[in-house]
Order: C-alpha cells, then structure tokens, then sequence
C-alpha cells in the first residue's frame, strides 16, 4: 500500500528514513506550508521590484560577490550557478540516499524562508515522488557554502539538465522528467542558489547513518549478553543498584538491557557462587586458581564503555534532527520579519563535528568487539572454551581466520578517525576562508559503520560457536533468540570452511535486524 506523508514542514529523523527507504512513498506540503513559501517569494519580489540589493539575487556570488548583475539577467546567473558548481566526482550515492537528501532539501525550503517560488518547489516534489534519482557523485563538496556540488545535481535534473535514474535505468534528465510526464523547472532570481545553497547533502546522509547506528546498540546489548555468557563472565557488575551511583544516562540504560536480557541465563557466571567457591579453596597460603572474581574490562565495563557511545549517539541524532528542520540557505527572506538576512546557516560546522563524534563512537564499539573476539580466540583467556573455537584444535584452524578480518577492519577504523571537521583550506579567493567538510564525515562515518557491522557480525559467530560447546540450553530466551537467529544463516563449524560468505550474511542479517 502507498503511503503518503505530509511535511508541515516539520520532519523527525524516523520519517526522514520511513521514506527514503521505500520508493513508494510519496509526500506532500500542506497548504499552511505553501501559504508561507509564497510570501517569501512575494516579499523577495518586492524587494526586487525597489532595488535592494541582494546576494546572489541581483551581485555575483562566491569569489565574484563584489559584482552587481542587473536584473534582466536573473535567470541567466541562476543557470550558471548550478551550471558552475556541479563539479563532484567520484560514484554516485545510492537511491536511498539520494531520496534522503531531497528530501532533507525540501523540508528546509518548506519552512518558507528561502523565497522559492511554490511552483518549483512543486516540482522538485513532484520529481522526488516520480522516483527520478539524479545522479550526485560523492566527492567535492566543501560543507560551507552548504553542499554545493551535490544539490546542483539536483537542480541540474530539475532544469532538465544533467543525468539521472528513472525506474532503474540511467539517462539524461530531460528524458526522465519527459517520461514522469514532468516539464522542466524554470529558475528566476535566488531560486538556484535556494536549491543548492544548503546543508541537505551531509543531512540526508547523516541522518541515515544515526538512525541505524542508535537501532545497532539496542542489538548490541543483546550481543553483549550472549558474549558475556559463553565467556562465563559475573552478571552482578550490571546491577542498575550499583550503577544508579554513577549517573551517566547511557550507562545506566545500558547496564539495565543486559542486567535483565540475562535475568533468566543459567550459562553466566553469578560472582556470589564464584566468591564462595573461590572462599572455599583458601588454605591460608598464596595461590593460584584458573576463576577470576572480576572479568576483563572488556566484559565488565561494558556498560562504560557502550554508555558514552550511546549517549553520544542521542546527542548526535538531535544535531541531525536539528539541522534537517531549519532553513540553511543565504539569504535567508523571512515574512513574518518582512526583512532579508545575509547569514552563514548553509555552514555544515554542526553536521562535520556531529559526524567526526559519531566515527569516534562507532570506532570506539569496533575496539571493545575486537578485544571480545580476541578473548574467544584465546583459550588462556576463554574460561574453557578450545583455541580459536576449532573442533579439532592444531589440524583445524576454527575461527582463527576471521580474526584477520577483524583486526584489520578495527585498525582501519582507527585510521579513519583524524577529525574532518578541523581539516578547512581555505577556497574561492579566500570568500570561503574557513570550511566545514561535513560531507565527508558523513561519508565516512559511513564507511566506520559499515565496517563495524562485519566485526559484530564475527563477535556474533563466535559466541554462537562458543554457546555451541558450553550448552544451548543454558542461555537466556533473549540471547537465545539472537542464537537462533544466526544459525539460521549461519551453521556450526564442524569443520573449516571459507567465511566470507557467512560474514556477508551477517552484515545484511544485521541490517534486518536493526
């Protein structure tokens, strides 16, 4: 069934992601909202008709901004705008993410301030329900006079110009505006730099990203869990008593998750037996036993380590929320002020350092999976378990293989951490002196998270092997479920087998999952 969606011109994250992830559906403004879009346009073209002068409307822009352009050639500078700063490189975005960043578009040019005419403000919304995906190579953009390059491919297909897909099939933008029975826009003054002059490229990616890595850590709780339990770590240190003196919200919730996905397990070790047992063989002499009264920090300060990841995920999402529902072009042309405001909101500052915080979480998760895998690999340190989890150990390999994969995948993301959001040059005849990169920390926090899901995807297969030699029966119903889960994809290795197939079931299962 076709959904619809109104923008009013308020849109949460969840609806962002709703709707890029089904091309079926389709949105609208309401009239309230184009009400407000005519008056911008209406107070622009009075400030036209009087001769004020105004950026990118009747001056050149960028390194030209000190140019007075009379008005007859509005559209002429409107065209060569989107003409002149499509210059990205590189593979396209994906349609999802194309839908996501058009629509990030439209709902900031739908708060009305932005002085689009509603009848292109129509039509870009008429080209995101027909499902046309312009084409927006991923590599170029600055993140300060917003996302440049990216939007213009937009409106380049807009105007019937540049190449896009249209039911899956790449060809140039007029014959898939002809195809979707669209005509092409008609650009007058300010309407193309409203349409490129924005932070909605690094928005509609980011907000793709944050939405799935918040749905990862309630998963990786449970994964916490099942992994807690076949290395027969103590279930006591996630009390919600003992973290209730520690008031980190993030840490809190997640000790509470795994305190109580493990409430009904009989594979995780209670600290009480251990203590007692361990009381048991005191002689009154040193020495040495194989159970510990505390397990390794990367089992026990879970909730410490995945608390700021968690917290810092929510203070990311609300950034990204932040961004996609504000009007971040310039100038800025706002009715209920009747007045024009030259400003810097088309800065993507906020979404680069967001970004550059997300890629330190993600990458922080990958470290504390990889230190887990080591544990199961490890039979000094796997409370019983056979080197590598092999069935056969010395003419078998087990799972060692994998663990390639993983240091590697975890070292790469620790290379991918410089920040971005600090690495400005300054462009445009020194106009655009300080930058912000956010696109491509949004793109690379994608590539981190994409990344970390084959090392939980490893993580997972390890403690499925290991709940395969201590007892299936004995695990909580949740982490239970999670076992059964991957076994459906995934078998025992009774023997070795190449894995790579697995781990790519995995990162889709996971992807499912969330």
């Amino acid at each position: 069934m076709q959904k619809n969606t109104i923008i009013d011109p308020y849109l949460s994250l969840e609806n962002l992601v709703e709707i890029a992830k089904d091309p079926a559906h389709k949105i609208r403004l309401s009239g309230k909202a184009f009400a407000r879009v005519a008056r911008s346009r209406a107070l622009l073209a009075d400030f036209v008709k009087k001769g004020r002068t105004i950026y990118g409307v009747n001056t050149g822009m960028g390194g030209f901004v000190n140019w007075l352009v009379p008005r007859e050639a509005s559209e002429e500078l409107q065209m060569n705008l989107i003409n002149g700063v499509a210059t990205n490189v590189g593979a396209y975005f994906s349609d999802m993410e194309v839908r996501a960043i058009i629509l990030a578009r439209i709902c900031s040019l739908a708060k009305g301030n932005s002085a689009i005419s509603a009848e292109n403000l129509k039509k870009l919304i008429a080209i995101f329900n027909a499902g046309i995906i312009p084409c927006i190579p991923q590599k170029g953009s600055l993140g300060a006079s917003g996302d440049l390059g990216p939007l213009a491919c937009i409106a380049l297909v807009g105007a019937g110009l540049w190449k896009a897909r249209y039911k899956g099939v790449m060809m140039s933008a007029k014959d898939a505006l002809g195809k979707a029975g669209l005509k092409p826009m008609k650009l007058n003054f300010k309407e193309g730099l409203a349409l490129v002059n924005g932070t909605s490229a690094m928005v509609g990616l980011a907000s793709l990203i944050i939405y799935d890595m918040e749905r990862l850590l309630s998963l990786y709780d449970c994964v916490s869990a099942l992994t807690l339990e076949t290395l027969k770590a103590e279930r006591k240190p996630f009390d919600p008593r003992v973290h209730a003196l520690k008031p980190h919200v993030g840490q809190q919730i997640t000790a509470r998750n795994i305190f109580n996905i493990l409430k009904d397990s009989k594979m995780i070790s209670e600290e009480d037996a251990v203590a007692r047992s361990l009381q048991k063989k005191r002689t009154g002499t040193l020495a040495q036993y194989s159970r510990h009264i505390e397990s390794a920090y990367s089992l026990r300060c879970t909730p410490q380590i995945l608390g700021p990841i968690r917290d810092s995920a929510k203070y990311v999402a609300r950034i990204i929320g932040s961004e996609l529902n504000s009007s971040n072009d310039n100038p800025l042309v706002v009715p209920e002020h009747g007045d024009v405001f030259h400003n810097g909101h088309f800065h993507g500052q906020y979404v680069a350092m967001a970004m550059d915080q997300l890629a330190i979480s993600i990458t922080t998760l990958s470290n504390l999976s990889d230190r887990r895998i080591d544990r199961f690999m490890d039979e000094h340190n796997s409370n019983g378990l056979p080197p590598f989890l092999s069935t056969n150990p010395g003419l078998r390999f087990g799972l060692m293989g994998g663990q390639f994969m993983v240091t590697s995948l975890a070292a790469e993301n620790r290379s991918l951490c410089v920040p971005l959001s600090i690495q400005t040059l300054p462009s445009t005849g020194d106009f655009q002196d300080i930058v912000s990169m956010g696109l491509i920390a949004a793109r690379r926090a994608k590539e981190i998270f994409e990344n970390v899901k084959y090392i939980i995807a490893f993580e997972m297969i390890c403690a499925c092997q290991a709940a395969d030699f201590r007892g299936v029966h004995l695990l909580s119903s949740k982490t239970r479920h999670l076992y059964e889960a991957v076994r459906s994809s995934v078998p025992f290795y009774e023997k070795d087998r190449y894995m790579t197939e697995d781990l790519e079931k995995l990162h889709t299962l996971i992807f499912e999952m969330i």
